[in-house]
């Protein structure tokens, strides 16, 4: 995971440590929380500081190859009815670097969505 403040290894709620707190019977995840402290100072570091909780609004920094650094807004929606499932809104400032790029990657999709659709058109 990476935010506006580098790679993190921070998550959860409050005084448990998610994920594992949600499923302590998880094999998969123990081994990977062993292997990250077995090799990551920081991890440890981390990991023992019990500094986990979950950011309901907040500001993520982006690298897309084709139109470099995005700077995002969120907001975070869990859904009552589905435990687990989540809902992230990305939006960038009006006016901002950033809105022009995420422009221009709608433009992009929409004229690549537009050739293929013409292109399967002509196939058939």
């Amino acid at each position: 995971m990476r935010t506006a403040s580098g790679p993190c290894v921070a998550f959860g709620r409050p005084r448990r440590r998610p994920p594992t707190g949600r499923d302590p019977d998880d094999r998969d995840l123990s081994d990977l929380v062993y292997e990250l402290a077995t090799h990551s100072e920081a991890f440890r570091t981390r990991w023992a500081a019990h500094d986990v909780r979950f950011h309901n609004t907040g500001v993520k920094q982006f690298h897309h190859p084709v139109v470099g650094e995005l700077s995002l807004s969120f907001n975070r929606l869990d859904l009552a009815a589905d435990p687990g499932l989540t809902i992230f809104a990305y939006a960038a400032e009006p006016g901002s670097r950033s809105e022009e790029a995420l422009k221009l990657l709608g433009s992009w999709a929409a004229t690549l969505d537009l050739a293929e659709a013409t292109r399967a058109t002509d196939q058939s």
